[in-house]
């Protein structure tokens, strides 16, 4: 549709027997902020690529701001901005020599005032001289999405934009993210494995694992999935799953390495007959999860978010990979 900045309709992308998308569904209203959420390895990186034609599609069709991927990605190429996890500028050059930079890799004519205009809008004018090795890690991220946005895109993707960062820097990024997406009208597809970042900053959200959308819906709809609290339990003592379900209250029980998962009607109902039915000096970590986007994954999958796969793409590759394309 003409409202959707993205597209796909079964993307799948297989690395020879191993299947790393498998037959995505997926449509990003124009202007709106979407989130892909799941843990490394679960197959985000490589949604983008397809979508920003640095990967061939297996099977399936996509399309950006109204371009198809596979037929025409240098347009597509044209209308998309790219921010990495981590923030790749060239630290001897100043600020302004790096929108230069910039400006000569989508060779822009006409970019200087744009480049004062966003150097003001991330209040970054007065540094613009200094070289980006003195910058702060905030301002280097705000410098990182000015880039971005120099060529004015209609789509940008975000790869796990805050990995990394502490707290304060990390929501700093946040109210960036969203003041982006409001001031320049830009739609936004960001990746994630943060719950509280997908819930905070996304309009919609796909929750994906092992390469499949297993559940997408605005926050607050993949909330009200789960009518249940989970409980995680670690124990110092053998405990069997029968003794388990045994309790009043438990509807599922699953094992997860060392530890239990159980669903269960409610926690504060349910937890006193635990301590009842296992010794309390047995117990060695026990955890409560209330409905969340983590309660989403975990119902759905039966492991946390953060039991995913080890593998870390190599982002600098891949953004030096982008900027090539663009040449």
């Amino acid at each position: 549709m003409a409202d959707d900045a993205i597209l796909a309709h079964g993307l799948t992308k297989n690395y020879g027997k191993l299947v790393a998308v498998d037959h995505v569904e997926m449509a990003v209203p124009r202007g709106s902020r979407f989130g892909l959420l799941g843990p490394n390895g679960a197959g985000k990186t490589t949604i983008i690529k397809m979508l920003t034609g640095l990967a061939p599609i297996t099977e399936g069709t996509a399309s950006v701001a109204g371009y198809d991927v596979a037929r025409d990605p240098m347009n597509v190429k044209k209308r998309v901005g790219w921010v990495a996890a981590e923030v790749i500028l060239d630290d001897d050059l100043s600020g302004w020599e790096n929108l230069w930079l910039q400006a000569q890799l989508q060779r822009l004519s006409d970019w200087k005032g744009r480049a004062q205009q966003l150097l003001e809008y991330f209040e970054l004018a007065d540094r613009k001289k200094d070289k980006v090795g003195t910058y702060s890690t905030g301002m280097r991220k705000k410098m990182e999405i000015a880039l971005a946005l120099l060529h004015q895109p209609e789509v940008i993707f975000m790869d796990e934009p805050t990995i990394g960062l502490d707290p304060n820097v990390r929501r700093m990024l946040w109210g960036l993210i969203t003041g982006v997406n409001r001031e320049f009208d830009v739609t936004i597809l960001l990746t994630s494995h943060y719950i509280e970042e997908a819930d905070a900053l996304c309009d919609r959200v796909a929750i994906i694992d092992h390469g499949k959308f297993v559940a997408t819906g605005t926050p607050a709809e993949l909330k009200s999935r789960v009518k249940a609290d989970f409980v995680e339990l670690e124990t110092s003592e053998a405990v069997t799953e029968e003794r388990l379900a045994a309790i009043a209250g438990v509807s599922n029980v699953r094992s997860q390495g060392n530890t239990w998962i159980l669903r269960v009607s409610s926690a504060e109902e349910v937890l006193p007959r635990l301590f009842h039915a296992l010794k309390t000096d047995g117990i060695r970590r026990i955890n409560v999860e209330k409905p969340s986007l983590e309660s989403v994954f975990i119902d759905i999958t039966g492991k946390r978010l953060d039991q995913g796969s080890g593998d870390v793409q190599d982002y600098r590759k891949f953004y030096m990979n982008l900027r090539r394309a663009r040449q």
